[in-house]
């Protein structure tokens, strides 16, 4: 069933904003980590902590757990699409490129599921939309610039961060049709465990954790940001807005990210903003607007009101 053209209210736009922050800091987590971990070993640990961060809440809120193979087969699908192959693409991803480039490339995230969520006749392909990702991604790449250095496989790694953002839309069509009426911290709880799961079985396979030598504190605390901030937290909010606004809203977060994290840099770290960064920014601001259609909405009445 065709859903309704939901817009994103006031509230979702602020837990927008918050989860841009909280997933703009992932980057910045996977290339401290990367420096003494393997990347298949830095996403088991940060789905298998961000997991075990979120199971005391589930016995604080009393939310009981799947049972049986059929209550437990939804979350193993939703983090294999949401978490496993796309965490998996990406950190691989950013191994053979600057973070920026990758960043850039995640951006492209609400396209791929615009296009997923109408091919699964979930949600009308308005071309409303389909311009407002396309301006989205122009301005990111205004913004962050390309990023791109010469590098053996350069061309591997944009493919693979290509994939983890189909993934994520996938994820999305995915959660609409399985998760209806699971509860948000439950859905980001039983998802992460069940990625533990599996990323337990590929990294164990193929990068045996057990015999690398142990990180220092500073991956350490590295992998804690990324699962306690960049995954436990980050995914309560994520299926709050999936839940209220839809899953192509909630998608528009991926271009909201390198906005943030040049707005964090300037604020935290005093790091100056070009006028390209502003207008980078000004032109994801309109993407955002053209997306939501109040604007244009509005401006149709404004123009109806002066046609003599």
């Amino acid at each position: 069933m065709i859903a309704n053209d939901n817009r994103i209210d006031t509230r979702d736009w602020s837990l927008l904003c918050v989860l841009s922050i909280l997933w703009g800091g992932s980057f910045f987590f996977n290339g401290a980590a990367l420096r003494e971990l393997p990347p298949l070993t830095l996403v088991f640990l940060r789905v298998a902590l961000g997991a075990a961060m979120l199971l005391p809440l589930l016995r604080i809120q009393k939310i009981p757990f799947p049972k049986g193979v059929a209550g437990w087969r939804p979350f193993f699908a939703i983090g294999l699409f949401n978490n496993v192959v796309p965490f998996s693409l990406i950190v691989v991803g950013q191994t053979f490129i600057p973070s920026g480039l990758a960043s850039i490339l995640n951006a492209t995230t609400p396209l791929f599921t615009v296009i997923v969520m109408a091919m699964a006749g979930e949600e009308i392909l308005q071309m409303r939309r389909v311009a407002g990702v396309a301006l989205g991604l122009i301005g990111v790449v205004i913004l962050r610039g390309w990023g791109v250095e010469a590098g053996t496989g350069q061309g591997f790694g944009i493919l693979l961060c290509l994939g983890g953002a189909f993934s994520y839309g996938l994820a999305a069509l995915a959660a609409r049709r399985l998760l209806k009426d699971s509860l948000p911290l439950g859905t980001a709880a039983f998802q992460l465990l069940a990625s533990s799961v599996m990323m337990a079985v590929v990294a164990g396979a193929v990068e045996q954790p057990w015999l690398l030598p142990m990180p220092g504190v500073s991956t350490w605390l590295a992998v804690l940001g990324l699962a306690g901030l960049s995954t436990a937290l980050a995914y309560i909010v994520f299926f709050q807005i999936l839940r209220r606004s839809g899953a192509t809203n909630v998608m528009l977060v991926t271009l909201l990210i390198p906005v943030t994290a040049i707005l964090l840099g300037w604020l935290v770290l005093g790091e100056p903003v070009s006028l390209r960064e502003i207008a980078g920014a000004m032109v994801i601001g309109s993407a955002l607007l053209v997306i939501d259609g109040r604007a244009l909405t509005v401006w149709r009445r404004c123009s109806a009101a002066f046609v003599p």
